[in-house]
């Protein structure tokens, strides 16, 4: 079983979770009703995607 020779120092600890943090989720508006909705996918509000409607806005 492999045991550490030295204990590691917080630095290090510290070090490699660096990137560990949590990014904020993107994003970006729709170009047809202008709600906030995530990028590279269907309009919750209007059923667009891509300058094309997918869902029916009436099942809305």
């Amino acid at each position: 079983m492999a045991v550490p020779k030295k204990k590691t120092s917080k630095s290090k600890k510290n070090m490699r979770r660096a990137h560990d943090a949590i990014s904020a989720v993107g994003i970006s508006t729709c170009p047809n009703c202008k709600e906030p909705k995530l990028p590279h996918r269907v309009c919750a509000s209007c059923g667009t995607y891509k300058g094309k409607e997918v869902i029916d806005s009436d099942n809305l």
